[in-house]
């Protein structure tokens, strides 16, 4: 084996199935603004991340949560991105990172990914998406753990809500 031939099969089918030459399969609902690695880490803080833990991330840009997830945590990570490019990247970063057996990335809509075994959801949204994905994230299992980068749910309390630097970061629990 070759010193860069540690790929994961994700990103090996990702470049055999092309698509790293596919742009989005429709236009975003949000452009990638990607959350600084102090604010990621204390995300998956406010969320007591464990290694029992499966971090989803929807609209997982260049994979920087479910790395660190991985990383640091020695949880498992999904990410979840409709840019095929960003999933590519993603892809790379995990493999760089050395956690690409750790972790996953989907080219896929967040509205309409399946989140089945999911622990904990991580999400850098605008208000109006986040109110959209409020009635499936209400579904998701007791216990399961929501963490949401600057924005809050209308109409949804956040159990715990935390500021980091300038941003804030904001926590739902599925009850029990």
């Amino acid at each position: 084996m070759g010193a860069r031939f540690i790929f994961g099969v994700g990103f090996w089918l990702a470049v055999h199935a092309g698509v790293l030459a596919q742009a989005p399969a429709r236009t975003p609902d949000i452009h990638f603004n990607p959350t600084r690695h102090a604010i990621a880490d204390a995300m998956l803080q406010l969320a007591a991340v464990t290694a029992e833990d499966v971090v989803f991330d929807l609209g997982s840009g260049d994979g920087r949560i479910p790395i660190i997830a991985a990383q640091k945590y020695g949880a498992r990570g999904v990410g979840v991105e409709i840019d095929p490019r960003l999933v590519n990247q993603s892809w790379g970063n995990a493999n760089d990172a050395e956690v690409a057996n750790r972790v996953s990335f989907r080219v896929g809509d967040l509205f309409e990914t399946d989140l089945a075994g999911a622990t904990v959801v991580t999400m850098y949204l605008s208000p109006s998406i986040m109110k959209r994905l409020m009635p499936r994230l209400r579904t998701l299992p007791p216990g399961t753990r929501i963490v949401s980068h600057q924005f809050d749910m209308p109409g949804w309390p956040p159990d715990e809500r935390r500021k980091v630097d300038e941003a804030e970061i904001f926590l739902w629990r599925i009850p029990k």
